[in-house]
């Protein structure tokens, strides 16, 4: 028997003969023949072939005995096929079958990784998630365990970021929606502003330009680098919340030069933010009572009647009547010029013309509320008239509104003008005997604004044409000092001269 002599042992058993190694091997047993062609070796490369030689497939390749000389043809490596014949070494192997079939071949065709059979051999890449060379078996995690951890970790945040966010973007729909946003966003006049441009535009809030019991008012800039006020609530009652979307469209209608005109609203926030031009002096109350420059007379009749303008069209424009329901001087803003525009629409109601409105919460300043607004809730325009009446008495005797149970500021006032002797109150800085009656003749329109029924006090249109009459006779007045030539100096310049003269 020939076998291969790296595969067989020999027992005493072999030595009974052939049944034995037949019943032992029924399979039979590997053999080795040393096979070649006797008749010359392989031809060198880029060498003449000579007669007969017989690797002629293509897939083929010509080996040289190693026992003796001669040759013989071999398929390439991965085919599989005759190398004697034409087109013989054909076949493709499967290598990756061949593993699978039969596990002993899978040294042969190591693949530590996904095999893949391909035309003339077999690729192996790592499984995912892994890195190196298949078929030599030296693949390994692309990332460690602790890179896995810090990638955990990192998407883990990135997912809890995400959420907040999306949880921040419902929250701001839902402000939003709330709001009024689908109702304003079509109203004329109005920009909705977002979270993100009111940043921008306040420079993140930085600087506040006013700050009371409602809240912060912020400067702001817009692209245009047009400056603006924006209105910051501290908190807003749920009632007048749900009246937030008609108290905007009312101010949207507001165009008149006595009133400080509402640009935009920010409604992705619990409270929402309103936009409104800016007006660089300041309210009224600061320009009197905590700055001590003077104040001229004719400067005081412009604010009034400024501020009656803007209080009549408020009452006066579009089919329905708008009340105000806060009149005060810190609600009058004054420009360069000291032009006043009415301001804080915050307390301001749609009325039908000529009704009433009862209500059982007081709201607005309680040195300038009309009593009977106060006492039975009833509001209506006249109850503006009143709070305008109280205005008027600031800027004659440049002294503060106050609050008391007998209302001593407004009575005392009252008492003294229906005595004559309003000129007692009059402010101190005013010595000007023309100028002294012409507040005269504002206390007398002050006082029938502050009647107490609301019935006997005049509306605003009728308020502000009075004053409009105290402005032309002070005018008429102006003229017919220059006209006489009286050039000698006031007492307020003989004042003045003498300070110059210290």
């Amino acid at each position: 028997m020939v076998v291969q002599s790296s595969w067989y042992n020999f027992s005493d058993q072999d030595s009974q003969g052939y049944e034995v190694l037949s019943n032992k091997y029924p399979r039979g047993v590997p053999m080795v023949l040393d096979f070649a062609f006797r008749d010359g070796s392989c031809p060198y490369a880029g060498g003449p072939v000579r007669p007969g030689y017989r690797c002629v497939n293509g897939n083929s390749s010509c080996v040289n005995a190693t026992s003796a000389e001669g040759y013989f043809c071999k398929c390439w490596e991965h085919y599989d096929g005759n190398p004697y014949i034409p087109n013989g070494c054909q076949a493709d192997i499967n290598e990756c079958e061949l593993r699978k079939q039969n596990p002993h071949l899978q040294n042969d065709y190591p693949c530590d990784g996904v095999c893949k059979n391909r035309l003339g051999g077999y690729d192996c890449p790592c499984k995912p998630g892994m890195k190196g060379d298949g078929i030599k078996g030296t693949c390994t995690e692309k990332f460690p365990l602790a890179a896995k951890v810090v990638v955990g970790i990192a998407a883990m945040i990135v997912v809890l970021v995400l959420m907040v966010m999306v949880h921040q973007l419902l929250k701001f729909r839902r402000f939003y929606e709330q709001n009024g946003g689908p109702v304003l966003n079509g109203v004329k006049n109005i920009r909705i502003y977002t979270r993100k441009q009111i940043k921008q535009m306040t420079n993140n809030y930085r600087r506040v330009v006013g700050e009371g019991h409602f809240g912060k008012v912020y400067l702001g800039t817009l692209k245009d680098k047009k400056q603006v006020a924006i209105k910051k609530s501290i908190k807003v009652d749920t009632h007048m919340k749900k009246e937030f979307t008609d108290e905007v469209i009312i101010q949207s209608t507001m165009r008149h030069k006595n009133i400080v005109m509402l640009i935009g609203c920010c409604l992705e926030l619990d409270v929402p933010m309103l936009v409104y031009e800016f007006v660089a002096r300041g309210n009224l109350y600061d320009v009197l009572f905590k700055c001590r420059d003077k104040i001229l007379v004719g400067t005081r009749l412009r604010i009034a009647v400024g501020s009656a303008e803007g209080l009549t069209y408020m009452h006066s424009a579009g089919e329905s009547t708008v009340r105000h329901g806060d009149v005060k001087s810190a609600n009058i803003l004054l420009d360069e010029k000291f032009t006043p525009k009415v301001s804080d629409f915050g307390t301001s109601k749609l009325l039908v013309r000529g009704k009433t409105e009862m209500t059982e919460h007081v709201i607005g300043d309680m040195s300038y509320i009309d009593p009977v607004y106060m006492e039975q809730g009833i509001v209506t325009q006249k109850s503006d008239v009143y709070g305008f009446g109280v205005v008027l008495i600031e800027l004659i005797t440049r002294r503060p509104a106050t609050y008391d149970a007998e209302r001593s500021y407004v009575a005392n006032f009252v008492e003294a003008c229906l005595a004559k002797r309003a000129r007692n109150f009059i402010d101190n800085d005013v010595t000007s005997e023309a100028d002294i009656d012409l507040l005269e003749m504002v206390s007398r329109v002050a006082v029938d604004c502050l009647k107490p029924n609301p019935e006997e006090r005049q509306d605003m249109k009728q308020v502000e044409h009075r004053l409009l009459e105290i402005v032309a006779q002070s005018e008429d007045h102006s003229q017919e000092r220059d006209y006489k030539g009286d050039f000698s100096p006031a007492p307020d310049d003989v004042a003045l001269f003498k300070g110059l003269g210290e």
